[in-house]
This record gives structure tokens, sequence and C-alpha cells, in this order.
């Protein structure tokens, strides 16, 4: 069986409602209307050892309630859900010890304490022997560059130091399974292109599983090869990216830079954007050929550069969500 096996999993919850001002507010507290929202209205998945999936939605789609079941946090109304073998929410004290959560916009270290205090306070919680301990912080605190930071206290982090502490924090106790929920949010491009570094070599070298949740697609990009696509408390799609742009268009880009602004028109291509000297089209690569249509171009504009690429995964999620809200 998967390492992580959910079916049919379906969360509801009450949500209470007043009308705006004081008149509202008085009719709620002598009745009170509710109304019934459905976070998870049948999701199905399957998630193998080693796997980096990305878990995206719009807001509100049952992304985050999704990880708090597989966390052990919440109680589904009803469906099947197999975490390692174990049903989270009926074993937790030995769950956990098997997983690892950071949330982008939270944090699991004392805002107050250095950094290695909230390290050690980590180890007592999980008992994790000290030798054990020590050797895996060391690996860490390698990996993420954050031998500097130990003694400093967590409110004094910046946010990319911060969450690379995180990181380090959910992984002392050595989960098999990682849940990851916007972890580079906020983030430069150093301090992501560095998180996003560890996480392949923990995957590569450790075998650790990985769900990512994020609305940054650049992340999905450079990290998963599988991708679940979650709205309404429904996955919509489960498969690779190119499968996932193959759903919504056939289309590829050409961008070109010329010497000069120029207005181009050409046969089996539309103008997708256009600014100064730089132009990008979108054509479908079985009506219009790349080489010719790259030759009728370069025979009559002085091109400077150019190059062909896929349609953006952000055009083509906004794309899915759109149609999924019509």
């Amino acid at each position: 069986m998967s390492l992580i096996h959910v079916r049919d999993l379906r969360k509801s919850f009450r949500v209470s409602e007043r009308a705006p001002g004081m008149v509202g507010a008085f009719a709620g507290l002598v009745r009170r209307r509710c109304r019934i929202v459905e976070a998870l209205a049948g999701v199905t998945f399957d998630v193998e050892a080693g796997e980096i999936v990305g878990y995206i939605g719009p807001n509100g789609a049952g992304k985050s309630t999704t990880i708090k079941v597989l966390s052990g946090i919440l109680v589904p109304d009803s469906g099947e859900c197999l975490v390692g073998s174990r049903v989270p929410w009926r074993d937790r004290l030995n769950h956990v010890r098997d997983l690892g959560v950071v949330f982008g916009q939270r944090t699991q270290l004392w805002w107050d304490l250095p950094v290695t205090e909230s390290f050690d306070l980590l180890r007592a919680i999980y008992g994790v022997p000290r030798r054990d301990f020590a050797e895996r912080r060391e690996l860490l605190v390698e990996l993420l560059c954050i031998g500097r930071l130990l003694n400093t206290p967590v409110r004094q982090l910046s946010l990319g130091e911060r969450m690379r502490c995180d990181i380090a924090a959910a992984l002392l106790h050595g989960p098999r399974i990682l849940f990851l929920d916007e972890p580079t949010i906020g983030l430069d491009a150093p301090s992501k292109l560095a998180v996003r570094d560890f996480i392949r070599r923990l995957v590569r070298e450790q075998g650790t599983t990985v769900i990512l949740t994020t609305h940054d697609l650049d992340d999905i990009e450079a990290l998963c090869t599988r991708v679940l696509l979650i709205a309404a408390g429904r996955v919509l799609m489960d498969g690779t990216l190119d499968s996932l742009r193959e759903t919504v268009t056939h289309e590829r880009r050409l961008t070109l830079d010329l010497t000069e602004a120029a207005e181009i028109r050409e046969p089996g291509a539309r103008v997708v954007y256009a600014e100064g000297s730089r132009v990008v089209l979108a054509f479908d690569p079985e009506e219009t050929s790349a080489p010719d249509l790259v030759a009728r171009i370069a025979a009559r504009y002085a091109v400077r550069d150019l190059f062909i690429h896929s349609v953006p995964i952000d055009e083509i999620v906004a794309a899915l969500y759109a149609e999924h809200a019509t």
C-alpha cells in the first residue's frame, strides 16, 4: 500500500452568520443563523514514499483541511485515511514521530528563546536520543546554513532566517514525511533557492516524502513532478505538470527581443505581450511549425535574441481556477 492512502475524505464545518450592524448583533443573540461549509467533499489520492507532491488550489479549496487531517489535528466526518499504515487521529503520539510540519505563517520555535534552546526543547518533546539529535542537528545546521543563527532569539530573525530554522526544527526528530505549507512565503530570492535546494537534497539522500502546499507556482515547477489540484473540496486533477498544461492548452510561447520596436503579425501566431522591443507570441506547434515561424520572423525583423518556452504554469492554473468557478 502507498505511504499515504486517502479515500473519499469528507469534512464539513458549521459557520455562524449574522446581519451587519447593531440590529444584526441583537438578532444574532436571539436566533443565530448558521450554514454548513463542505471543506472536503470526497478527496481521494495516494502518495508513494519519496515523492514530492504539489498540492495546489485557490483559497478555501480544502488544502489546509487536508493537511490537518493527515497530521491528525482534525477528525474527518467520513472516509479512509492511512499515513504509514496508521490512522492519524487515532494514534497521534506515534504518528507525529514520523511527521514534520512547517507552516510558513506560523512558527514552532519559542519567540523569545535562542534558536538552539528551541531545538533542545523539541528534542525533549519528541524524546530523541542525544547522540541521534546531535548528529542530525549538525547536519541540518550545515545544510541550511544556520550556524550563526543558533544563539539568536527567534524574534530577531528575518523571515528567511526563521523559515530555515523552522525547517530544521521540523526535521530534528527524523520524520519520514514532511508537510510544507507555504514554506517560501515572503522570502527573498537567495533564501528561496536555499530552501528548494535543501528539499531536493532531503528527498534524494534520505528518501523523505514531501507534500507542498503553496501559491508560489515557481516552487511547484522547481520541485514537484506531480501535482494535485483541489477546488471546492474535490481533487480536480492528479498528474504531472505537463499533463496539467495539456488539459488547458497545447500552445507554446516564442519570446523575441528585437533590435527596435516593431509590430509583428504572422499567420499561425498571436501576440500575447508587446512592450518596447520585447514581443511574446503564442502558437500551436501542431498547426504551426516552430522552425518555420522562427525562420519567417527572422527574415522580416531584426531579432537580437529569441527563445521558445511553455505557457507559464501560473497562467495554466489561473485558467483552471476560472474554469471551475464558472
